[in-house]
């Protein structure tokens, strides 16, 4: 074959990739790489193929090769640095780009990649430096603005974050999913400004079926499971398509459960679940844990590396090769437990893990996913109203959330004068996340104070604009900043010992509290809920019925209220209910690993004798544990 030929042959190939042909263009470029094993087009067009076809690592192999036949071409360093990136070789990635840019100093792209790169390994205050040179090369970029605000957001430099969103808007309005962010991180911030028609917008928006949020954002925005349940379809669709059928169920001597999650360190999910890994029955069930969160080291990642049949890390691993090791290892259930949150890997599941899959714990809602085959709750979590908001099959326990018996509260006793509190006064808490407090909550708890003369409200301390913004509120409402007491950071069993200089916790609405609900009641102070339609409105009102104090449990923003008077009007009251609260404790599965354990393993049972009958998933109940 002549280079006449091998030319025409290339050319044709990228014809029929230019028009969507790639098979045919797959063969052109096999064809001439056959007589020319290292044509420069040949190898980096047909890794461009792969990649399309989501073989990232041909993709990677192909193009390194192409770069080795011409390694002054900066585009080439860039698609390969792009296919490191879906490796999750970041470093790699990183490197790649370095390269491109050295050839094209004016490469955009190349310097909004590097970001993000930059970005997956922490490296927060580079990856911004990265972006900033991106945009002062194309201001116009609304994707660069788009990325900028995430990592700013990350970096926990929120007012920088919601600009950067809004920026994004005003280049692009209807730029996929930044107006849910965007209201998120104002959300953070408790900036209340245009909350309300923003809200009416996002909500029309999702109804006519827009790509405008995350599934994360609206659960504190909106009390509606199937608007929920739109939001997580919507982004299912666009970010996790299954790209694997489910391997076929197979019998084992022991049911093998995978847990997979970012959070296998100091983190609210592990804090939960600790107590069940350890309390697995191994006489039937193996268990591995595949960690793509950092390597901590600290007490609890050492605890559960110590919980588990087998503790891998899997950070640099792509979600292909993830759900290819997890069925290499026979993985029966694979269990979920970050969903949508913050460093998830839905793809691992979108690749098929396991011939069952579910969702469990870390996300609050559906995951609108056809690759989720279950989701845990229990029936206050999901009522009967509420079951057609999910796509999954509901696997009914008596209780859906763990507690750990171990959870140390530090001996100290501290005196209310030691947390800034006054010391006769009633003292309600809220110690939840400042995206959870909506300004209909607020002015709720703001109308509690005013019916409390003394009273004051003891917060988190989030960020200084959120404070900031909380006090500028009260003050609005006629309530004295000075009642606004903001705690600081302390160490988990210092922070369960602190909580007990409170009197009542104030739950959050629509998005109620969770873990936090958990610390309140294991440190013996009793909490106030509203509960609502959708499953994050439900979460406190699950926790109280298992910790048997139904009584907190309100249904309507008044009800809600006037409770809350009620008990600070009457002290014996409130100390009947913390004397119940310390009496149930004990007894309550609420703490209880090794039972509500038993109840877990049922249902995992259940779901793995549906899938080896062949039978399609279903919702199931399982009784209290025996």
């Amino acid at each position: 074959m002549t280079r006449a030929d091998i030319h025409a042959l290339l050319l044709k190939a990228v014809a029929a990739q230019q028009q969507g042909g790639l098979d045919e263009a797959a063969a052109g470029y096999r064809a001439v790489l056959a007589v020319d094993p290292e044509q420069f087009d040949a190898l980096h067009l047909l890794g461009v193929i792969a990649a399309q076809r989501r073989d990232f690592a041909e993709a990677a192999t192909l193009i390194a090769r192409a770069v080795a036949a011409n390694p002054n071409h900066a585009g080439a360093h860039y698609n390969l640095g792009y296919i490191y990136e879906d490796l999750r070789q970041f470093e790699a990635a990183v490197a790649s780009y370095d390269r491109a840019i050295a050839l094209q100093p004016d490469h955009a792209l190349a310097y909004n990649n590097r970001g993000l790169a930059l970005a997956a390994l922490k490296r927060h205050s580079e990856a911004i430096a990265s972006f900033d040179t991106s945009l002062a090369i194309d201001p116009n970029a609304a994707a660069t603005w788009q990325n900028r605000g995430v990592v700013a957001s990350d970096a926990g430099r929120l007012e920088e974050a919601a600009r950067n969103f809004a920026q994004a808007l005003r280049l692009q309005p209807d730029l996929d999913f930044v107006e849910g962010t965007r209201l998120y991180t104002k959300a953070r911030l408790c900036d209340w400004h245009d909350r309300v028609g923003d809200v009416a917008n996002l909500q029309a928006a999702l109804e006519r079926g827009e790509a405008v949020t995350p599934p994360w954002p609206i659960l504190s925005l909106i009390d509606d499971p199937n608007l929920h349940r739109k939001a997580a379809e919507i982004w299912t669709r666009a970010k996790h398509p299954m790209t694997a059928a489910a391997p076929a169920a197979t019998r084992h001597e022991k049911i093998r459960i995978g847990y997979f999650s970012p959070d296998f360190c100091e983190h609210p999910v592990a804090t939960l679940m600790a107590g069940v890994f350890e309390s697995h029955d191994r006489a039937r069930f193996d268990c591995t844990a595949f960690s793509f969160g950092p390597d901590t080291g600290d007490a609890m990642q050492q605890r559960l590396r110590g919980a588990f049949d087998r503790f891998i890390d899997v950070r640099e691993k792509s979600d292909a090769d993830v759900a290819t090791m997890a069925r290499a290892l026979g993985i029966d259930i694979a269990v979920d437990l970050a969903g949508y949150t913050a460093d998830s890997r839905a793809g691992t599941f979108a690749a098929r893990a396991a011939a069952v899959q579910i969702n469990y714990l870390g996300f609050g809602g559906t995951m609108g996913a056809d690759f989720i085959d279950y989701i845990v709750a229990d029936p206050v979590l999901i009522p009967p109203e509420s079951r057609p908001h999910f796509t999954e099959k509901v696997l009914y326990l008596p209780r859906y959330q763990a507690g750990d018996q171990r959870r140390v509260i530090a001996p100290r006793r501290f005196t209310r004068t030691e947390v800034g509190l006054p010391e006769s006064e009633i003292v309600f808490g809220a110690f939840t996340s400042a995206n959870k407090i909506s300004p209909d909550c607020f002015a709720g708890w703001l109308r509690i104070l005013a019916a409390v003369p003394g009273g004051v409200l003891w917060l988190s301390h989030h960020n200084a604009a959120a404070a900031a913004n909380l006090r500028r509120a009260a003050k609005d409402a006629g309530i004295a900043a000075e009642r606004l007491i903001f705690a600081a950071r302390l160490d988990p069993e210092e922070h369960l010992a602190r909580q007990r200089a409170a009197d009542l916790m104030l739950d959050t609405f629509p998005f109620t509290a969770a873990s936090s609900a958990s610390d309140a009641l294991w440190a013996g102070v009793p909490v106030l809920t509203r509960a609502g339609q959708s499953y994050v409105a439900r979460i406190a009102a699950s926790l109280l019925t298992a910790a048997g104090l139904p009584e907190l449990i309100t249904t309507s923003q008044d009800g809600f209220e006037q409770l809350a008077i009620a008990l600070a009007h009457d002290p014996a009251r409130l100390k009947s209910l913390r004397g119940k609260l310390a009496q149930n404790t004990p007894a309550s599965l609420l703490f209880d690993p090794q039972r509500f354990t038993r109840t877990l393993e049922d249902a995992y049972a259940r779901a793995q004798e549906r899938a080896l009958a062949g039978l399609p998933p279903a919702d199931i109940t399982i009784a209290e544990a025996h």
